[in-house]
């Protein structure tokens, strides 16, 4: 938290460097954030890359009234509902490129993968603000009040829309599980 505030602090005092380490730091959980929103591994390299301009243009001005990482995976939230808004279709399922395990255990992390598969595939299923709601809370840690903020409604229309997403989702991912 203290070494964002730097980097805030940096980037506002236009520095360069700065934009560039805030970008390392976060860019891997907000790719897999918009890659997991999207399913277009394209289309959430562009949501992430406009982020970053949008931010270091702004960045003189910018007051944070969250911590960076909230403020970064809420602005890419943003981007991919603008972009799903223009759209209003759903983009083809692609593989994320994450960078490669050190894992001692292959079966592990394959039957790890599988399952992250598979609840990415049910997340795509869901309505795309349940899904937006789940993704925010439990990859971004926002808060509920944070999210109905963001979004413009009330905490119980997030909250409502949490529960119909996790309900979905586990009936979704049992019937997995049974076939």
């Amino acid at each position: 938290m203290l070494e964002d505030k730097l980097l805030i602090w940096k980037l506002k005092n236009r520095n360069q460097e700065a934009l560039r380490c805030i970008y390392e730091k976060y860019k891997n959980e907000l790719l897999a954030l918009a890659v997991t929103f999207c399913n277009d591994r394209t289309c959430a390299e562009d949501a992430l890359h406009d982020v970053f301009v949008s931010l270091a243009s702004v960045a003189p001005k910018l007051r944070l009234r969250t911590c960076l990482k909230s403020y970064l995976a809420s602005s890419v939230a943003n981007r991919l509902r603008n972009i799903h808004r223009a759209e209003r279709r759903t983009t083809g399922l692609d593989e994320a490129d994450f960078p490669p395990s050190t894992s001692d255990n292959p079966e592990g992390e394959a039957i790890s993968a599988e399952r992250s598969r598979k609840v990415d595939v049910a997340l795509m299923q869901i309505p795309f603000e349940q899904r937006e709601v789940v993704l925010l809370h439990i990859q971004s840690e926002l808060k509920f009040r944070q999210i109905a903020k963001q979004q413009g409604v009330s905490i119980n229309t997030v909250q409502s829309r949490y529960r119909y997403a996790i309900n979905r989702l586990q009936t979704i991912l049992n019937h997995e599980v049974l076939k």
